[in-house]
């Protein structure tokens, strides 16, 4: 088997850039614990995709798809396809209306937790649950636990 070639690498150095960009965005929402950076890495993730299909979308020498004003349609001309781009401008839009929602409810927790930290939030929500539970546990069948 050939060895990759160093002109099939730099040629497909945007793929390159948009890989390490989700594998950044990738470990950041897995590496931290707060709430706000873990939204930040689902927005380079989110934005390293979009890079990614839109540059598959684009045609070299291709032009627009608009069809001529006269109707004649000349087969020998190369069109972009436009479905990649419409359908990014709709992850775009989805993926904003996303980042606001979880902003908001980050906004929502460190109203009642006062942090935004995972794992502050699970320490105090395991204390919660041992409270509810030697208070109320006669209640539920678990005197005894």
């Amino acid at each position: 088997m050939q060895g990759v070639s160093w002109e099939y690498l730099v040629g497909h150095a945007n793929y390159w850039l948009f890989v390490t960009l989700m594998m950044t965005g990738l470990y950041i929402v897995v590496a931290r614990g707060n709430f706000v950076k873990k939204i930040i890495g689902l927005n380079i993730f989110q934005s390293a995709v979009i890079m990614l299909y839109i540059s598959m979308g684009k045609v070299e020498g291709g032009t627009a798809p608009i069809f001529p004003l006269d109707g004649e349609i000349d087969p020998a001309i190369t069109y972009t396809n436009p479905l990649p781009h419409v359908l990014m401008l709709t992850a775009i839009v989805v993926g904003i209306a996303t980042t606001s929602l979880a902003l908001a409810l980050i906004v929502r927790i460190r109203e009642e937790y006062g942090t935004i930290e995972e794992q502050d939030i699970w320490e105090a929500e395991q204390e919660i649950s041992a409270r509810e539970r030697r208070q109320y546990g006669e209640v539920f069948g678990e005197a005894g636990k």
